[in-house]
């Protein structure tokens, strides 16, 4: 359980204000049908967060403990960091006018996963805990917590919320994170 609620915690506070939230908006913007955008994201996020979790499990078997423990501190320690460096969206209309509302939000939410902030806190989430379908769960039910309000809601709760702070928290949360995974070993 410690897997799921720390992966859903984290992501959906590494959202806030991140690109695919800003995309979350633009999208809710400009089709205003929450039903199939919500359903995109989900199924991007599930399939997306599903290979990084297969990744994170998969590295575990190629690195020694030791190792896979000072990799996986220095890269939450890291994410730290990087939560501090605001994201911003590049817009393709071409895609969104391409594949309907649906098929816009799974591909452009999967594509701009890649490499994403929590795409690389779900590898090293899956190997630190090793429960790929709890972190899975956990990561993607993060980021349905932080996009599906951006979609219903709109612009201008998103533009209210105190992103610095909110990033702040998710920066120590994984400074946190990257401290206990240093100093105890992998269990």
């Amino acid at each position: 359980m410690e897997a799921f609620l720390v992966s859903t915690g984290i992501v959906a506070l590494a959202e806030i204000g991140d690109k695919t939230q800003l995309l979350a908006l633009l999208l809710a913007a400009r089709y205003r049908k929450p039903g199939p955008i919500v359903a995109g994201i989900f199924v991007a996020t599930l399939l997306n967060h599903f290979a990084a979790a297969a990744v994170g499990q998969w590295i575990t078997t190629l690195l020694g403990p030791d190792v896979l423990r000072w990799i996986l501190g220095a890269s939450f320690i890291a994410m730290a960091v990087w939560m501090l460096i605001p994201d911003k969206l590049d817009d393709d209309s071409r895609l969104f006018d391409r594949f309907g509302v649906f098929g816009a939000t799974a591909i452009a939410f999967f594509l701009a996963e890649m490499g994403d902030k929590t795409q690389i806190a779900t590898v090293a989430l899956s190997a630190r805990f090793d429960q790929l379908a709890m972190v899975v769960a956990g990561t993607t039910l993060g980021m349905m917590i932080a996009n599906v309000p951006a979609v219903l809601i709109g612009d201008a709760a998103a533009n209210k919320l105190p992103k610095r702070a909110v990033h702040g928290v998710a920066a120590a949360i994984f400074a946190v994170l990257g401290g206990i995974t240093l100093l105890y070993p992998l269990s």
